[in-house]
């Protein structure tokens, strides 16, 4: 919950916008705990990941699709983390002027980055 008073808010800037607030704070909770349900997902080698974006004004629309498989292991050094992946592509997109992408992986369906 927001560390902010319902009294202060509602001295301030009335009902409806102290509501809002709360209500942001609370929807805000839950998808962090969401998000921490999903940080613990296993993605085996291999796993396609998808991912997209949209500019709704311009009605125009981007789809990343990748996968990361190695036969090097974790020891080795050279592994390729999929989440640092979908974050460089998340950024990489970003920088041409696309809103953030969110990553999903199949088989298991849950949130990568």
């Amino acid at each position: 919950m927001s560390s902010i008073s319902r009294r202060s808010l509602l001295g301030y800037s009335g009902t409806a916008a102290a509501g809002a607030v709360v209500g942001t704070a609370t929807s805000a909770e839950q998808a962090q705990a969401a998000e921490t349900e999903t940080a613990s997902a296993v993605f085996p080698d291999g796993t396609l990941f998808t991912g997209g974006s949209s500019i709704a004004d311009a009605d125009t629309y981007l789809t990343i699709k990748f996968s990361v498989e190695t036969n090097a292991g974790d020891a080795s050094g050279n592994h390729i983390d999929p989440g640092e992946l979908a974050d460089l592509l998340s950024d990489f997109a970003v920088s041409r002027g696309w809103p953030a992408v969110t990553f999903y992986g199949t088989p298991v369906p849950a949130k990568l980055n």
